[in-house]
């Protein structure tokens, strides 16, 4: 395994368990009495920026869910463009195999659940939810399992779930946008074309990007395009190489920390904490909450794994290297961890309202759907993977 990859993953894994501690953390300040109190109030926490009538003044979880998280969204871009000039994305033969794969993890989810929900306008605004995986996740599993898992399986869960996160982008960005403002809409395709100006100019020093990316993520959140698109957008005009080096790669590297560490587990903090109290089979059994776990737990694993029998099958692709079916499969069931990108998903589908309309069961069926896929999959990979030594077992070849 290249030492980028042994990178990667520890970052991931230790996220994961944060992120993990950080949901615990908000149903228990959720649901103890002496701290709902507490944890509500820090939600509903007014913090203005800007002065006079130029300033936005606004609730915690909206500085969290549309400020905060655009700068997750921001490391997406400066991600998926690296891994599309010199990385896992940049050769065709590399990247069709997840890509179909995420294809189809991304469809079947959105098909179960649409299925299950059909008729109820309010409701099937949650289509998406159940087809994002969350690669901390993942990968904080896949970590576990050490060398039961061929090197090659952990780089197609890290381009699949790349590939997964511009699905999410492409998906937030045509369907939980409002109505469209032109006047911000064409201020912020001006700034983005001062972007890419001052890149083919070779402006080698980073504040001028920041700059334009903070006016472009204000034109964006009044434009009736959700706000965290700018982040990506923002991200792709970033240069790769400057005569400084890599400004692409700093800003990478100075933002992986704060936001795997700060911004993600505070977002899971601001978004998991469900109210249980009053809960019953009924709200547990509704629709939504019965979509979104099947969506996720069969799913995530139904989609990707089809669409990647079916391109090798077919003769597009090959299976990764040193695996073989049993283990690929292990692997989809894994991805359907959805938790991060899937509670963003339901804010935007149900915002506010997901208390009154599923007595918060949708958030909850998103950690047990991601609980379950994460814990069966663990088992299922350990049992059908590698030996300890990472020399494989005696099962049927590929």
């Amino acid at each position: 395994m290249t030492k980028f990859l042994k990178k990667i993953i520890a970052i991931e894994s230790s996220a994961g368990i944060l992120l993990l501690l950080s949901a615990v953390f908000a149903l228990i300040f959720q649901n103890l009495s002496f701290l709902s109190g507490i944890y509500n109030w820090f939600l509903h926490l007014h913090i203005t920026i800007g002065f006079g009538s130029v300033k936005l003044d606004e609730p915690l979880h909206f500085w969290v869910n549309d400020a905060l998280m655009a700068i997750f969204f921001f490391l997406i871009g400066l991600e998926l463009k690296r891994e599309m000039v010199e990385g896992q994305l940049k050769h065709f033969s590399q990247v069709f195999l997840p890509s179909f794969a995420a294809v189809g993890g991304v469809l079947f989810p959105a098909i179960i659940f649409a299925a299950i929900n059909w008729g109820d306008p309010e409701a099937i605004r949650g289509w998406a939810i159940p087809t994002a995986t969350d690669i901390a996740f993942a990968v904080g599993v896949l970590a576990l399992l050490g060398r039961r898992v061929p090197s090659s399986l952990k780089i197609f869960v890290l381009t699949l779930a790349i590939m997964d996160d511009l699905c999410a982008i492409i998906i937030i960005a045509l369907f939980y946008s409002s109505t469209l403002n032109l006047t911000f809409l064409a201020l912020a395709a001006l700034v983005v074309v001062l972007l890419i100006i001052i890149n083919r100019l070779g402006v080698s020093t980073q504040i001028p990007y920041v700059i334009l990316s903070l006016i472009l993520w204000v034109f964006v959140l009044n434009s009736g395009i959700h706000a965290t698109i700018a982040g990506v957008v923002a991200g792709f005009t970033i240069p790769l190489y400057t005569k400084n080096g890599s400004m692409l790669k700093d800003m990478e590297h100075a933002l992986a920390t704060s936001v795997n560490f700060l911004i993600l587990p505070l977002f899971a903090f601001v978004n998991a904490g469900v109210n249980l109290h009053g809960l019953n089979a009924n709200y547990l059994l509704g629709s939504v909450p019965v979509g979104i776990f099947l969506g996720l737990f069969l799913g995530k694993q139904i989609g990707i794994f089809l669409f990647s029998y079916l391109a090798v099958k077919l003769k597009f692709a090959y299976l990764p290297e040193h695996s073989n079916w049993k283990q690929l499969y292990a692997i989809a069931i894994i991805c359907g961890i959805g938790f991060t990108m899937s509670l963003f998903v339901d804010n935007l589908a149900y915002g506010q309202h997901s208390m009154e309309l599923y007595h918060g069961t949708d958030k909850l069926a998103i950690l047990f759907g991601s609980f379950v896929s994460g814990i069966v999959g663990y088992f299922v990979a350990k049992a059908v993977g590698n030996n300890k030594d990472g020399s494989p077992k005696n099962l049927i070849k590929k």
